[in-house]
């Protein structure tokens, strides 16, 4: 197993490698494979960045974040005008169906609500928003309410996520109850556990998906 200094280490260098992030702006501390991150980020991007690099590093199992968007006050805007830009990057994304978005903003902090039919169209919109400059944050209160009504097979979920091949050598059980699957087993790195929820959320007919994956790094180091 990895020791904090060592998992300290790896995360700062996987933030250092990234060209979009500055190491000096960004703390990171470990602490028994829960990873801390302090800091003034300028845009919410680097936040999304900060999280997708860090959860690919092996032994990592967890984040606490502490990273506050602050940007120079020229990049301030008005609500309206974050309004504005928001409702134009979700209608420039052919994949959201933006008309069944709702939009508030409030001091610079977007909140998103509706009922879109796929989990990829949900995520899709909060990524259109990353780059907007002057947007303090996002949080996306966006339900998933499937119309496939038919019966799911096991065999749909598990061919979802054996066709990847960011998944191989895992090893992955699929229960479905109507609706909702259930993932067991175990997983290389917690990036593979939020992908394999991804897969299985955006099979056809999924409602929930209860991700129960176990990140075991020293699996995937037995398994090289």
């Amino acid at each position: 197993m990895k020791n904090n200094v060592e998992l300290q280490i790896d995360v700062q260098n996987a933030i250092k490698w990234n060209p979009l992030l500055h190491d000096e702006e960004i703390g990171v501390r470990a602490k028994d494979g829960v990873v801390f991150h302090t800091g003034v980020l300028d845009c919410c991007a680097k936040k999304t960045e900060v999280e997708k690099v860090s959860k690919n590093v092996i032994g990592v199992i967890a984040l606490v974040e502490n990273l506050i968007i602050q940007f120079p006050s020229s990049w301030k805007k008005s609500d309206a005008k974050i309004m504005q830009e928001v409702k134009m990057a979700l209608q420039s994304d052919w994949s959201i169906p933006n008309d069944k978005i709702t939009v508030k903003v409030k001091d610079a902090w977007v909140t998103l609500e509706g009922e879109l039919l796929w989990n990829y169209q949900k995520e899709a919109a909060v990524n259109a928003l990353n780059d907007i400059i002057g947007l303090r944050g996002i949080t996306n209160n966006i339900h998933i309410k499937e119309e496939i009504h038919d019966a799911l097979e096991k065999k749909d979920v598990e061919d979802a996520i054996g066709q990847s091949c960011l998944m191989d050598d895992c090893d992955i059980h699929v229960l479905v109850s109507g609706t909702t699957v259930t993932l067991t087993g175990t997983v290389n790195s917690w990036n593979q556990k939020e992908i394999a929820s991804s897969l299985a959320q955006n099979t056809a007919g999924i409602w929930h998906v209860k991700n129960e994956l176990v990140v075991d790094y020293y699996y995937a180091l037995l398994n090289q």
